[in-house]
């Protein structure tokens, strides 16, 4: 039986040039009707006119922000424990991305890139918050993002790794939503195939409008936490719960806390944090001019060199504001080249970038957090993404720093490890978040007498053992 939409909803689609959609209606089922019923019509139609985007930076009120030194703080790290022993912070995981450039139809989170162990992300991410939950006498609560290509999959992985050691009943998934993919030339919305749209995820900024539709939010203000941890699947190198960062959050009673990571040089591919009348702000480095990009301060280091690694703590009360006033995040456009299906031609591969996709951007609510903070952070300690399948951010180069992390953190705690000029042990080197979240969770006695030369794993009894 052939899929059906109401009058109604068939003039509107008629009167907003979307028509064509109609005319698969024969071939669809009626999900497909029911997706092209729930379009917000008007919303694509001022997309597509350039109304209701992303205004472009001010880049004539910019300033370099002030950042926090990286260090510890004792008063900070005791109001962050105590925050975390009161159960008042959850963890919110961005993972709507697949790892399609890794070579995988697979969810980005489900990579290996454990150097000894191939451990995947996921299992990093939820072990330290295990570690957490073991620290201070409960887990946080763990939300994850998925999107509609990565959520059964990522629910899947889960339940087969049993959590990884946490309460499924701690583990919260949530979809972000998705936006249609319009046409660049008439703003018709794309079919991916007979009677499918092309949809995309609304970005890593669908993350806010998801907790908040889906009743996230009122949840956890009912829990009784008030501030969210967030970070992106990509990135095994975070700190997740830092304590320091937490108390330092606390007590500056800051709305949005961020960590920063100084750019390596004005080329890099890395979005800007900047100051503009008193508010914070970040700036894409797409946008950022070469020469105020590669400006220098007195001390000769980037004037603008403060990066983005997307590690924020938000506070609950202020991301519900936020999302009350959906108008302080706007879409973002981007012409892409999209693939798409039309009842005349069949499938058609473009030449060149024909459509033009709609995302939102959690940061852009930095602007309307007062107060707000940016906390320094060393770039090796906390930031290594995997993005590319060779090259820059690849597994190799991220399996490299998370063994170059570990090398450290043994230094520290008293085990010298022998390393190259570069830091790079004489072979990979692996410890369980279960092990140790910091130096000082290492016990000398446990990890002496290890062969460096072969791979070693600090296993979440705190003992090592070679790779088998």
């Amino acid at each position: 039986m052939s899929a059906t939409v109401s009058t109604r909803v068939a003039d509107m689609l008629t009167a907003h040039g979307q028509g064509h959609l109609l005319g698969c209606l024969h071939l669809a089922d009626q999900a497909y009707a029911d997706g092209v019923s729930k379009l917000d019509l008007a919303l694509l139609a001022s997309l597509f006119r350039g109304e209701n985007l992303a205004p472009a930076p001010d880049l004539s009120a910019l300033e370099p922000p002030p950042v926090a030194p990286a260090g510890n703080d004792p008063a900070a790290r005791a109001a962050g424990e105590a925050a975390l022993r009161a159960g008042s912070i959850a963890i919110v995981l961005v993972a709507g991305g697949q790892g399609s450039r890794l070579g995988s139809d697979l969810p980005k989170g489900c990579f290996p890139v454990g150097p000894v162990t191939a451990a995947t992300l996921y299992q990093i991410h939820a072990e330290k918050v295990a570690a957490l939950g073991r620290r201070h006498g409960r887990a946080p609560v763990l939300l994850i993002m998925t999107s509609g290509a990565t959520d059964e999959p990522t629910r899947a992985f889960f339940a087969e790794h049993r959590h990884f050691g946490l309460d499924p009943a701690d583990v919260w998934f949530f979809r972000q939503g998705e936006m249609p993919a319009l046409d660049r030339q008439t703003g018709r919305v794309l079919l991916e195939a007979p009677g499918k749209l092309f949809t995309a995820p609304d970005g890593h900024g669908g993350c806010l409008a998801a907790l908040s539709r889906q009743g996230w939010l009122d949840r956890l203000s009912e829990r009784g936490v008030g501030h969210l941890f967030y970070f992106q699947v990509d990135n095994p190198l975070v700190h997740i719960g830092d304590p320091v960062f937490i108390g330092r959050h606390l007590l500056a009673g800051s709305r949005a806390t961020s960590k920063v990571i100084f750019r390596r040089d004005a080329s890099e591919k890395l979005g800007v944090f900047a100051s503009s009348r008193g508010r914070c702000h970040i700036v894409e480095y797409s946008d950022l001019p070469p020469a105020m990009g590669a400006a220098k301060a007195a001390d000769g280091s980037l004037l603008y060199g403060a990066g983005n690694p997307a590690i924020h703590l938000f506070s609950v009360p202020f991301l519900s504001r936020a999302a009350a006033g959906d108008s302080l995040m706007p879409y973002h456009a981007a012409i892409k080249k999209v693939p798409f299906w039309t009842g005349e031609t069949g499938q058609v591969k473009p030449a060149a970038e024909n459509a033009i996709k709609f995302e939102k951007f959690m940061f852009d609510i930095l602007p309307h957090a007062e107060p707000w903070l940016l906390v320094a952070t060393p770039r090796d300690d906390e930031f290594a993404p995997l993005k590319n399948a060779e090259g820059a951010d690849s597994p190799a180069e991220v399996r490299a720093a998370l063994s170059r992390l570990a090398a450290r953190w043994l230094a520290e705690a008293g085990v010298p490890v022998p390393a190259d000029s570069h830091g790079n042990p004489m072979a990979p080197i692996e410890i369980s978040p279960l092990a140790a979240l910091e130096p000082a969770d290492i016990d000398p006695a446990r990890v002496r007498g290890a062969d460096w030369s072969k791979p070693v794993f600090i296993g979440p009894d705190g003992n090592w053992k070679e790779s088998p």
